[in-house]
């Protein structure tokens, strides 16, 4: 069945409510058989859509020569745009099956210590194809279908029928299941928290409108979020229509207010106020403004009787009441390091003016990360203005555009996981599967299966994991601590990739299936994660390179090993299944009558193909004048929030009955496993792991945009211009940073853009071991995770902390090393 693919909840419940009767009519779509004959244009142009947009593509004798935004929105440059041949004629192309040279040899003895350093042998794509089916048989029989872990996390292709994910775990549930994972990288913590202080995820949600807040807000605080960076990507085929109100922002005269260790491209952007508070101290500086607001009988002491309950729990934990700590300014001055003066200032301007706060989820990607989030809807709820036009808080505007006013539209859908609860755009939040665990915990599960650990009120019990499939991810790259991820990664008999690239990953697989990139199958999505602006074809712009197949196609080869075939693919090509998503669409737009109100015209599926441009949907007034939390002020009675009070908990009971120590009921500062305020500090420098302007996470890193901003060949990092004198380091040279749990190399950046005695290593460089047979080795690609720690954010979310650690940096005197993770591997002649 196919699935409405929109993130809000009131386009979900739209969506719901016009599909079903679609549903019914699926073999009827099936029937009329959806055109197959669509040829590839050999010269011309092809419209398609990436995260990064929709793309106009140039095709010559059946190659990429060009690739373009479609329309630009702003006067920002998203580079991103320009490197689709890169992506598609990468040198490390994935273009053959390929298996393990000890694996081939004999799968019952694998040597799975050899992973990752390993020869390649190439293998024949029916052979693969009846290799992975025997050795999942065999898997299932022995040990049953909770040993194969299918968690297969990473960002989908924006296209709604080629989800790697998805199409996995829709396999896997037909021939008996499998183990998963809970919850995401991005929100691991605010993702628990917040449905337990608001009744809803809210990070994934729809934000009060940019106009709103353009029209209404005198000051705008931006805290622990870049989206001059972040919004040159989506989820689904980007709206970009983020940049454009940011542009708008900078041209409004309004204050803004900028609250980061770094001053980043954001800050420079909006020639914004910087406050830089120590990284993971921001609970501090929360709580002692809310003290200040409290003394100063600065705020709104009707809004929190009306619209909230158990502040009157909370205040003698602010006081100092309950452990003789006020948390005055000056308490919270000592652990962030702004003045006291500063802290002061700052309360009474959010409380004395029109405010929105923006904030990113870099600060709940921290030890103890359920509190800064908590914290912020608690300052705002003393401010009062939360459900203000334009005002109170949002915690998506630096994500998928975020804010854009919404369209009226007919929504595409897509191919379901064929599990009973599913149904919303982030595919890793469809429970697929009864057998999961969190996915910051995948190292700790693989290391100790049968261990039982404490998760959001339950108690969770790992399996023992014998066979990971992945498919649609790069978790070497991801995941926290890479080398007790690498240990882990080789105690399962077998592991199985589908991939492009030969990514870090793939290189750490029994068996690697070439996939096709976007550019070399058909495709369609919606454009906009919130406020689905239109419809794009993505059409197969070139041939398949090698002898890569789609995922979907993978998947249909092992399901008939399987003799689930037909029950897979209920008898449809992927083409099938795209018409069918299309046309749904359009018989919602008929529903609504898009063409009578406002003109737009959803020709049939094969027109709209041979057509190959958008359809674009008119946004509506409700849209542009969506208030967030507007309903729940004006009624909190009749519009409740989705806790058990219906109000904004400022104490969760629900949590104090948990009783866990690393979580109370109530916002509270946590002093984290490594920061700078620590005794004995195990390293010097506090390394901040932010998100890379120029790469979707580790997507691109294989492409010439490195070129762009590789300092002397290596991943760059950011180092305040004292720590680099005291250290004898200057820009372009290569420094080694290390700690207790490894060592990368990496090309300095001396700048004040950042304070002293923190560092900017963005996360995302490829995983390059110096000597991939020993354990530990030096990375030389600069990769992040290999110096962050994989502990959980707490026992309520088990989220990870990858902005929390600290690290050494010292000039680094050998001869750099040559990169290889770019390269193919060691193929056997």
């Amino acid at each position: 069945m196919s699935v409405n693919l929109s993130r809000r909840n009131s386009l979900k419940t739209i969506g719901a409510a016009f599909c079903m009767p679609f549903f019914m009519k699926m073999n009827l779509f099936a029937a009329e058989n959806a055109t197959k004959n669509f040829k590839i244009i050999k010269d011309g142009e092809v419209i398609t859509g990436a995260h990064w947009g929709v793309l106009k593509l140039t095709i010559k004798d059946g190659k990429i020569v060009k690739s373009e935004p479609l329309n630009k929105t702003s006067s920002i440059k998203n580079p991103l745009q320009h490197y689709t041949a890169d992506l598609v004629y990468a040198k490390d192309r994935v273009k053959y099956p390929y298996v393990r040279k000890s694996y081939l040899e004999n799968p019952d003895s694998p040597k799975p210590e050899l992973r990752g350093s390993d020869e390649w042998v190439r293998v024949s794509y029916d052979k693969a194809i009846k290799l992975i089916a025997n050795e999942l048989k065999k898997t299932i029989k022995a040990s049953g279908n909770t040993s194969v872990f299918a968690g297969s996390y990473g960002w989908k292709s924006p296209g709604n029928m080629q989800n790697a994910r998805i199409l996995l775990h829709r396999f896997m549930n037909q021939i008996g299941g499998f183990t998963g994972t809970l919850g995401d990288y991005s929100t691991g913590a605010s993702q628990i928290i917040m449905p337990h202080v608001l009744g809803t995820i809210e990070v994934y949600e729809q934000q009060t409108s940019w106009p709103l807040v353009l029209e209404n807000a005198d000051v705008v605080v931006i805290w622990g979020a870049d989206p001059y960076s972040t919004l040159k990507i989506a989820w689904t085929v980007s709206d970009e229509q983020g940049l454009k109100y940011l542009e708008e922002l900078k041209n409004s005269g309004k204050k803004v207010i900028f609250i980061d260790p770094i001053k980043n491209a954001t800050c420079k952007f909006l020639n914004a106020q910087w406050i830089a508070p120590l990284p993971n101290t921001d609970v501090a500086m929360m709580l002692g403004m809310m003290y200040e607001l409290y003394e100063s009988k600065k705020y709104d002491q009707k809004f929190i009787e009306t619209y909230t309950t158990g502040f009157d729990k909370f205040l003698p934990y602010l006081l100092g009441k309950t452990d003789n700590t006020p948390k005055t300014p000056k308490w919270a001055s000592q652990i962030c390091k702004i003045d006291e003066k500063t802290i002061k200032e700052l309360a009474h301007t959010l409380y004395d003016n029109k405010t929105m706060i923006m904030s990113g989820w870099g600060m709940q990607r921290a030890h103890h990360g359920e509190q800064p989030h908590w914290a912020l809807v608690t300052l705002c709820a003393m401010l009062g203005q939360i459900g203000k036009p334009g005002c109170g808080f949002g915690l998506s505007y630096h994500y998928s555009n975020g804010g854009t006013p919404d369209a009226k539209a007919g929504i595409v859908g897509g191919i379901s996981s064929g599990a009973a609860n599913v149904g919303t755009g982030q595919s890793w939040l469809q429970k697929a599967t009864d057998s999961a665990f969190p996915l910051a915990r995948i190292s700790d599960a693989l290391l100790n299966p049968g261990k039982t650990i404490d998760h959001n009120g339950k108690k969770i019990t790992y399996p023992k994991i014998d066979f990971i499939y992945w498919a649609g991810g790069n978790p070497l790259v991801h995941h926290q601590n890479t080398n007790e991820l690498v240990k882990a990664w080789k105690k399962p008999r077998t592991v199985v990739v589908n991939e492009i690239y030969w990514t870090p990953t793939a290189r750490m697989a029994d068996i690697v299936m070439p996939v096709t990139t976007i550019y070399e199958r058909d495709d369609i999505s919606m454009i906009g994660d919130y406020a689905n602006l239109g419809i794009t074809p993505m059409k197969q712009a070139v041939e398949k390179i090698g002898e890569s197949k789609n995922d979907y196609e993978i998947f249909t080869d092992l399901a008939a090993e399987f003799g689930v075939k037909d029950k897979y693919t209920e008898n449809k090509s992927d083409i099938d299944w795209i018409k069918e998503f299309y046309e749904s669409a359009r018989d919602q737009a008929k529903k609504m009558q898009l063409e009578e109100l406002n003109g737009v015209v959803m020709k049939p599926f094969e027109e709209f193909w041979a057509d190959n441009k958008p359809i674009t949907f008119l946004q509506t007034q409700e849209g542009f004048e969506y208030n967030r939390y507007g309903d729940f002020r004006e009624d909190p009675i009749l519009e409740p929030l989705g806790t058990p009070s219906g109000l904004i908990e400022i104490y969760s009971e629900v949590i104090e009955k948990m009783n866990y120590d690393d979580c109370k009921a109530h916002p509270t500062w946590f002093e984290p496993i490594e920061w700078l305020g620590m005794k004995n500090k195990p390293a010097e420098f506090h390394l901040v792991t932010s998100h890379p302007e120029d790469r979707l996470h580790s997507q691109l890193n294989n492409t010439s945009l490195r070129d762009e901003y590789a300092i002397s060949n290596l991943e760059p990092i950011w180092i305040n211009s004292e720590d680099a004198k005291a250290k004898g380091i200057k820009t372009g040279d290569a420094v080694r940073v290390f700690n207790a749990r490894g060592e990368v190399l990496a090309g300095a950046k001396v700048t004040d853009d950042i304070i002293k005695g923190v560092v900017k290593l963005c996360e995302g460089a490829w995983y390059d071991p110096l000597d991939p047979t020993k354990a530990e080795s030096l990375d030389k690609n600069g990769s992040a995770n290999v110096l962050t720690i994989d502990m959980p954010t707490s026992k309520l979310a088990n989220g990870n902390i990858s902005h929390t650690g600290l690290v050494n940096i010292e000039k680094f005197t050998g001869k750099v090393p040559e990169l290889t993770i770019f390269k193919q591997p060691k193929i056997k002649a």
